[in-house]
């Protein structure tokens, strides 16, 4: 049986919602794709490389109503999710990249924080804020229906979609005092339980495990051990003894620790649900005053990629003044490719098939990563 309480989180782990990020489709805003049954035939006509992807976008997008706060993601390779705020309302659009047209899925009488789109993109979680002290969450299906909505006291909300089960989310509460408190919402059986955890920040790595980096409240450190447990068991397994960062793409583990023969070096390492290992590399590492800093990064389930900005060198972090190098790491094949140079480090959002990349605070660019170029989705 569940238990419900409330624990306080050290002052630091509050920069770990830096790090935190939303991935997306909408089942009902997206076209059929149907393939030709026909066999291809050999024309023994050379390769002729596809266009630029930019080349069949309509952008910059033109806002029906309101002004533009951000894209919330991908909903799939023609199609992007963007909110816009008009007096104290907020609207969600679906945006066809091909065609130019904006799609009104939901309109929030609240000014909406974050939106984060189902796995499986069946569902839409919407988070909105009436004051600082209370947190509504509306789900809506790929049609913009209703289909859960509740109040929740708090200051922050962090969400954790079940990457198996596209009808489960684990919501973490955060206070004012940056005490916590967690419940598992279970859309289909319209039901909430709440979870008793030691930390706040923990990922699905199962249909009932979850990882999280075992931080010790009474004596803090830069590394601690990645530990898992089954939601509603207090029995852990410790999967790494000292990391300082760690994410799960379903069934493959990252984590983020210090290179044993350069601890100047960030040591990336990839892991099956098994924890056999995959994949490892390394690059420069900033360090900031209460940690290191971790480039943005994404991770495309389909091609087995992994995308991040490589600093040019090691240092601090506040005094590093160089761009970024934009990488691009296959972990099943142990490769990694140069994407882009000279580039300034904002958050990234692979597409559904890894060929573009949403860039910048707001998503507010999309990157080619084909052709290398770089798109403004937004005038401004």
């Amino acid at each position: 049986m569940y238990r419900t309480e409330k624990r306080m989180m050290p002052k630091f782990l509050f920069l770990a919602l830096l790090f935190l990020i939303f991935t997306t489709i909408i089942t009902g805003c997206t076209n059929t794709i149907h393939k030709d049954p026909r066999p291809s035939e050999n024309t023994n006509e050379p390769d002729v490389p596809p266009p630029p992807l930019g080349d069949t976008w309509k952008l910059p997008i033109s806002i029906p109503e309101g002004n533009f706060y951000k894209i919330a993601g991908w909903l799939s390779d023609e199609q992007v999710l963007y909110i816009t705020n008009h007096e104290q309302t907020s609207s969600i659009y679906c945006y066809q990249l091909t065609t130019g047209e904006s799609k009104l899925l939901y309109k929030s009488e609240e000014p909406i924080v974050n939106v984060e789109i189902s796995p499986k993109y069946q569902f839409i979680l919407i988070h909105s804020s009436p004051s600082s002290y209370e947190g509504i969450i509306t789900v809506i299906d790929s049609n913009g229906l209703e289909v859960a909505r509740q109040s929740v006291p708090s200051y922050e909300l962090v969400f954790e979609w079940n990457p198996y089960r596209d009808s489960e989310i684990l919501i973490t509460s955060f206070f004012e005092d940056w005490t916590f408190q967690m419940q598992l919402l279970d859309i289909k059986n319209n039901k909430t339980s709440y979870i008793s955890s030691k930390q706040p920040f923990i990922k699905w790595f199962g249909e009932d495990k979850v990882v999280y980096i075992n931080w010790d409240d009474e004596s803090p450190s830069l590394l601690a051990p990645l530990v898992s447990k089954k939601l509603g068991y207090e029995e852990e397994e410790i999967l790494s003894p000292e990391v300082f960062q760690f994410s799960t793409f379903k069934d493959v583990l990252m984590t983020i620790g210090v290179n044993e023969q350069d601890i100047l070096q960030s040591s990336y390492s990839f892991y099956t649900k098994g924890m056999e290992s995959l994949f490892s590399f390394s690059m420069p590492q900033l360090s900031m005053y209460s940690g290191w800093f971790v480039p943005s990064y994404d991770y495309n389930l389909r091609n087995g990629e992994f995308i991040t900005f490589k600093p040019l060198r090691s240092g601090e972090a506040d005094s590093y003044s160089e761009d970024f190098q934009l990488v691009s790491y296959n972990i099943n094949k142990g490769t990694n490719t140069l994407i882009l140079d000279g580039m300034k480090h904002a958050p990234i959002k692979f597409s559904p098939s890894g060929k573009a990349l949403l860039y910048g605070d707001q998503f507010e660019k999309i990157i080619d990563i084909n052709g290398k170029s770089i798109y403004e989705v937004i005038n401004k």
